[in-house]
């Protein structure tokens, strides 16, 4: 048997990295688009003999060259990230799949959230840990007090709060007795996360029927969905839509949410596709999805999109129309000022 050692794969060396990608289209895995973190574990010759990555709290990339298969080189892969991540602090880790593969991560310690037949499994190292969120859900709720017999939801990303997003809430908790209001967590947007939230509770606050919660990473965003072994970009969307919603027909069963409420989509094809199989999901489910016409400014749909680029020109007063005051007051802040330049030091900050 050969004897193997680590080495990180640097994304400035082109030849590694070269390597890297021919030993994943092998295994029939694309390089996902979100790495943080990649090792190479290499043989006595230096031939890349398998590898794996990190993006966040998720492993992703994992592939052994079929020339070590069977040597046991994809545990001590995964045990390496492992150590890596908890060396940085990340003790909940999460993975997707294959089906066929989800038994090998189980003897692994990781356990099923959610699948997608035939196409994902989403996984974590905690058992039990999903049960906790809906627990710790349905805390937030005891202890808002709100009840009512018709409950609805919104899942938003707000990259920044707009008016459009404003108008979506506004619209959906008139609609219900209470509303679930959930922040996308992930911190994969140009504005933070911490950012997002408070503009989204501050843009709220005159609502007295909302609950605010956090998806955590349980619910994330099509930006960062692993995509690498997933063989055309429908199935890509439609895997993630159906797995995001398998995930949200069982926080919706825990909080009694019967209707979900999102905006019209105008530009995303994917979003678009998206909202399409969760209509057919949610009503599978006894779901009802019902979709909210967008708020317009000047005969256009407000979008986040173009906030970002009116922050990346520079063009503050413009926003005025676009988004409400207390998101305007934080980006010509100084506290806002670290954020905006962020955002102007993006070469693309419209997304589709």
């Amino acid at each position: 048997m050969s004897d193997y050692h680590f080495s990180q794969i640097r994304y400035r060396d082109k030849l590694a990295v070269r390597q890297m990608e021919q030993l994943l289209a092998q295994e029939g895995i694309e390089r996902d688009g979100n790495l943080d973190y990649t090792v190479g574990l290499y043989d006595e010759d230096y031939n890349l003999a398998a590898t794996g990555s990190c993006f966040g709290n998720t492993l992703r990339c994992l592939a052994v060259d079929n020339r070590h298969q069977g040597e046991g080189l994809l545990n001590q892969v995964i045990s390496h990230l492992i150590d890596y991540q908890y060396r940085r602090g990340i003790l909940n880790l999460f993975l997707y799949t294959k089906c066929n593969t989800a038994l090998f991560f189980k003897d692994l310690g990781f356990y099923e959230i959610a699948r997608v037949e035939g196409k994902v499994v989403f996984m974590e190292n905690r058992k039990g840990g999903f049960e906790r969120y809906l627990e710790r859900l349905l805390a937030e709720t005891e202890k808002s007090g709100l009840t009512g017999a018709r409950v609805g939801a919104v899942v938003m990303n707000a990259n920044p709060f707009t008016l459009g997003h404003q108008y979506l809430v506004e619209t959906a908790a008139a609609d219900c007795d209470v509303l679930h209001l959930f922040v996308v967590s992930e911190d994969a947007s140009l504005v933070p996360f911490a950012v997002r939230e408070q503009l989204v509770k501050e843009g709220t606050a005159h609502l007295n029927n909302v609950v605010y919660h956090r998806t955590e990473s349980y619910m994330i965003s099509n930006a960062t969905f692993p995509s690498y072994f997933l063989k055309d970009k429908d199935t890509v969307i439609r895997s993630h839509a159906v797995l995001d919603i398998t995930i949200f027909e069982k926080i919706a069963k825990t909080l009694g949410i019967r209707v979900r409420y999102v905006g019209e989509e105008p530009f995303s094809a994917v979003t678009g596709i998206y909202n399409q199989v969760m209509a057919e999901q949610l009503a599978t489910a006894g779901l009802t999805l019902t979709v909210i016409p967008r708020k317009e400014s000047g005969g256009t749909a407000i979008s986040a999109s173009k906030v970002r680029q009116l922050i990346k020109e520079n063009r503050m007063e413009e926003m005025h129309g676009l988004v409400p005051e207390s998101t305007y007051s934080y980006f010509i802040s100084d506290v806002g000022r670290e954020t905006a330049e962020k955002i102007r030091g993006c070469a693309d900050v419209v997304h589709y």
